[in-house]
């Protein structure tokens, strides 16, 4: 063990890579290392990455030139899914001094004194990644991201992760459920479900087979675990979000009325050529039976603009498309081309002012659909989750649907659900609301 060895992590990308961060920090806290922020100067600079877009490749280099202007004779080591596809790439930017791939991250402590003059790489073919690593975040947020798969067997010709983390793979539900139990311990009240492809839950940890689990079933367990106050289940693909599974969520009391629904396209036409496994009316569908059971749902959605072949005609009906859906917001990305993908050979490319442009205009409508989704709950009562941010007086929290809520701040409130009643949407895009301190919720 090396004692007095100074960690600092950051991590780019989805909720699943902040489950493993946490995971790895703690599994070098075991190992004599002590974790401290980014900001400090540190032993180890330890960067995972994410490669869903060509600005988080950027961001990566950047990130370097911080830590190595904190302290120039720290070790910078890279990770994540940047790593695992352009390891050499990565190891020629200047500063970085180790890459792991898939395989290796979870094993970061035995690499980490062998650290030589040279940049060194750690990273086999992603096929050979054939098991499964459980993780878990803590410390970090008032909410825990709890991965419970890993992995995509799907490959949409758009997308690089299941080249940077192999076939979809999963833990079994009881060692899911020992898991959710250990996070439970740490007094942690909500917990999001995390994953590449989590209602995929069931392949084997090696993913090479189905087992006789299904997320489904998972969903049902978890909602018997009585030490957790919420769960929340992160982005589920369309196609493996049953009536089943909303139909629970509905009649739940664990389970929050809030989902996040990849479309990518209201084009049927660039649906196919993005190897989706639906089309608009299934998603439509989707939408409609959870406002039927639901109505008080929030639904986010995800979008990409300027994928190749979008025209102005086929923008056009997504743009239709999602002002005709009764959802709460978007996560809206702009295509960028990733190697090795199918989609390079998809014409015709969508110039880049034009992708920036219908990319600004969808952020706009899910600016108008989230304000229009807040305002339906003026001075409506809402149970709100505190989280510890301390912004100039001001603190934040969460209702079970998802509406981001601003209260003056009270150190004895973060980490406690309470009832407030809601106010109006203020101009940070929160909405005011009052603690209604005479029915407090612990």
């Amino acid at each position: 063990m090396f004692y007095n060895r100074k960690v600092a992590y950051y991590t780019l990308g989805c909720k699943l890579n902040f489950s493993e961060t946490s995971a790895i920090s703690r599994s070098l806290t075991d190992n004599g290392y002590t974790k401290v922020d980014f900001s400090e100067r540190a032993d180890y600079y330890i960067i995972n990455t994410c490669s869903v877009t060509d600005n988080a490749d950027k961001k990566c280099k950047n990130i370097v030139k911080q830590a190595k202007k904190i302290n120039p004779e720290a070790k910078v080591v890279i990770i994540g899914c940047y790593a695992q596809l352009k390891p050499e790439e990565i190891a020629g930017i200047n500063g970085v001094d180790l890459v792991l791939g898939a395989n290796e991250k979870f094993n970061l402590h035995e690499h980490l004194d062998k650290i030589g003059e040279e940049a060194k790489v750690i990273a086999g073919p992603i096929k050979e990644v054939g098991f499964y690593s459980e993780a878990f975040s803590y410390g970090e947020r008032t909410r825990s991201f709890v991965k419970i798969q890993d992995g995509c067997d799907y490959f949409c010709s758009f997308c690089t992760i299941p080249l940077a983390r192999g076939r979809s793979r999963s833990s079994s539900i009881n060692k899911t459920l020992d898991l959710v139990e250990k996070v439970a311990q740490t007094k942690v009240k909500e917990i999001v479900l995390t994953g590449v492809n989590i209602g995929d839950f069931g392949k084997t940890e090696d993913g090479k087979k189905h087992t006789q689990e299904n997320f489904f079933q998972l969903v049902q367990e978890l909602d018997k675990v009585e030490a957790i106050d919420r769960f929340r289940i992160s982005s589920i693909e369309p196609n493996l979000l049953s009536n089943e599974i909303i139909d629970f969520v509905a009649q739940s009391k664990k389970f929050v009325p809030h989902f996040h629904i990849p479309l990518q396209s209201g084009s049927d036409n660039l649906l196919k050529l993005m190897r989706r496994k639906y089309d608009t009316a299934l998603y439509r569908q989707r939408v409609s039976k959870i406002k039927e059971v639901m109505p008080h749902c929030c639904i986010g959605v995800d979008v990409i603009v300027g994928f190749p072949g979008e025209t102005d005609a086929e923008f056009e009906k997504t743009m239709n498309f999602l002002k005709e859906l009764d959802v709460s917001y978007l996560h809206v990305f702009t295509y960028s081309e990733r190697a090795n993908t199918k989609a390079l050979n998809i014409e015709p490319v969508v110039p880049l002012n034009v992708r920036r442009e219908r990319s600004k205009q969808l952020r706009i409508l899910s600016e108008k659909k989230r304000r229009a989704f807040y305002e339906q709950y003026e001075n409506e009562y809402a149970q709100v989750l505190l989280e510890a941010e301390n912004d100039e007086g001001i603190m934040y929290g969460f209702t079970k649907n998802y509406i981001k809520v601003a209260v003056p701040y009270q150190e004895e409130m973060v980490n406690t659900i309470q009832k407030v009643q809601l106010s109006k949407v203020n101009r940070n895009g929160a909405m005011d609301a009052q603690i209604l301190t005479e029915n407090l919720i612990n």
